[in-house]
Formats: C-alpha cells, structure tokens, sequence
C-alpha cells in the first residue's frame, strides 16, 4: 500500500494513466484507433515532439527554456536539402541538417553563458532569425527533400516507423545520461541551485552550453525526421513546434523553476500529446480546438506542479 501511494505521488504515474484513459475511451468510440497503421501513425507523428522534448528537458532542468526549436526544425530542414541538391551527397546533407541545429543551439547557449542573456529572450530571438534565415535560403519557397532523410521519416523496419525506433533509442540514452552519469548530475544540480553547484566546483556554463547545442541538435534531427517525411522541406516547417514540446516537457513533470524531471516522465508526455491530436482527427473535431488544448493542458500542468511544490514546502 504504501508502494502504491508513492507511485501515485510521481507526476509519471499520473500522466501515464491519462494516456491509458485517453487510449481506453478511443478503442470504445471508435473502431479505428486500434488498428495497427493508426497506432503507428500516432507514434510516427509523436516522434519529432518526442526526440526535440529530450533536449529541450534538458535545458529546462539546467534551469533554461529554448523557444527557437521550431523555427531550428525549419532551418535544418532547409540546410540539409539545399546540401543535398548541390552535393547530391546524403551525408553531407545530414551532417548539414544536424550541423545547423547543433550550431544554433551553441549559438542560443554562447548568449545566455558568455553574453548573460535571458534564455527566453536568447532563444526568442533566436526563433525569429533561424525562421528569416531559411525563408531567405529558399526565397519561401520548398525544398524537395528525397534520399536518406525520407528512410529516418517514412522508412519501416518490420512495419515499425524508423523515426520511432530512433524516438525510443534517443529516449533511452538520454535517460541514461541523465541518471547514471556525472554530466547528468550535474545538469540537474545547476537546475536546482546554480550558485551552491559553482561552489561545488560544477562548470555551470559548460553545462548550459552543452544541454543548448543538445538541444538543437536534436531539433536538426526533428528536422530532417519531419522533412524526409513530407520529401520536402519548407522553411515553415516546424512552425509552432516549440509549443508541444514545452508542452510535453512540462506535462512530462519538469519544473520550469529547474532541477527537477525525468526523461520517462517527457517521453509519456510526448506521447500524451500525440495521442490528444490523433484523437481530434478521429473525433472530427476542429483542429482550432487543439490550440486551445494545448494551452490549457500547459496552464494546468505548471498549475499543479506549483500547487505540489507549494504541499512539499509545507512538509
């Protein structure tokens, strides 16, 4: 019993069984949810907010925010298929893709380290140029994207979606760091007090530059992920992204106050989401009704996470 109520008090816990309730009431309303391309589809389409969730919780536990994300999907998108057009070369074309995410990310965490910079403002900013960069590249114009990029969007490995297979590994191995490694500690002793973690001898720019650069680097990947799916890149592709996956961070149990999270709990989170947009289609409800969810689902969130550190301070 007293296994039970710990497990309850874990954000983990009450969102996996708001997926599972989501999930039960769409196998009894409808006959399609169940099938096996829908159940795909959703892990499909969850995957790019899943894998650019895994960096972005990282950068909220490191007590930061990155609102650029979507607008580093579009751009990397764009470098990778602008690459591949002139080099006919895959490789180079990832490597540009992830280059330029990985490097607009350095970029938001040279900001706030070295320039001391408001991570919202720094990424803010950030999102408006990335977004103007490539709408500059491609004249507004898409790219088509063929190749190795439409393999890691549309390609399947025994019927499962590549970019869930790589939404799962990613999963994994962030989890991994994050719990079982020295820079994974760290990450979250600079979240909870920065100033005691810099007296303990912690680099805390070193570790804000690298959750940033991660975290664009894994918006280069949605990127490409995203891309090779449509087998085109348009320099709006992304747009409004970086909604979601704050959105899944945060239903996921990460404190924006930092130095608190799981990489289980934004993974579940990613998925919640996912499974909330596939249910809209299924339910024929107006798509405009999602933006409004989402909100909510943000306010509500950060509202119970507030009211729960509020019980905590209490005891």
């Amino acid at each position: 019993m007293t296994r039970l109520k710990t497990l309850v008090k874990h954000r983990e816990f009450s969102v996996f069984a708001m997926l599972i309730l989501v999930a039960l009431y769409l196998s009894f309303s409808n006959d399609y949810f169940l099938s096996q391309r829908n159940l795909m589809n959703v892990g499909r389409q969850g995957s790019v907010v899943a894998i650019v969730a895994l960096g972005q919780a990282l950068v909220i536990i490191a007590r930061g925010i990155d609102l650029s994300v979507g607008s580093v999907i579009g751009l990397s998108a764009v470098c990778a298929a602008i690459t591949l057009q002139t080099t006919d070369s895959n490789i180079l074309a990832l490597a540009a893709g992830l280059g330029a995410g990985l490097f607009a990310g350095g970029l938001n965490g040279l900001m706030v380290t070295r320039f001391r910079i408001n991570p919202f403002i720094a990424t803010l900013g950030m999102l408006s140029i990335a977004r103007g960069v490539a709408l500059l590249m491609t004249g507004g114009i898409p790219v088509t994207f063929m190749g190795w990029a439409e393999v890691l969007g549309a390609g399947r490995v025994f019927d499962i979606p590549v970019s869930v297979i790589l939404m799962i590994g990613l999963a994994i191995i962030v989890h991994l760091i994050a719990t079982r490694t020295v820079t994974g500690r760290e990450i979250y002793a600079v979240g909870d007090n920065p100033k005691a973690a810099r007296l303990a001898g912690i680099n805390t720019s070193r570790i804000r530059m690298v959750v940033f650069a991660f975290c664009g680097l894994l918006a280069g990947l949605g990127g490409i992920i995203l891309a090779g799916n449509l087998a085109s890149a348009d320099p709006n592709l992304g747009m409004g992204y970086e909604l979601d996956v704050i959105a899944a961070v945060i239903l996921g149990g990460t404190a924006l106050s930092g130095g608190r999270g799981s990489i289980i709990g934004v993974f579940i989170g990613a998925m919640l989401m996912a499974l909330l947009n596939n249910a809209f289609v299924l339910l024929g409800i107006s798509a405009y009704w999602q933006v409004v969810t989402k909100g909510l689902i943000i306010i509500l969130a950060v509202g119970v996470d507030g009211l729960h550190r509020g019980d905590e301070a209490e005891d």
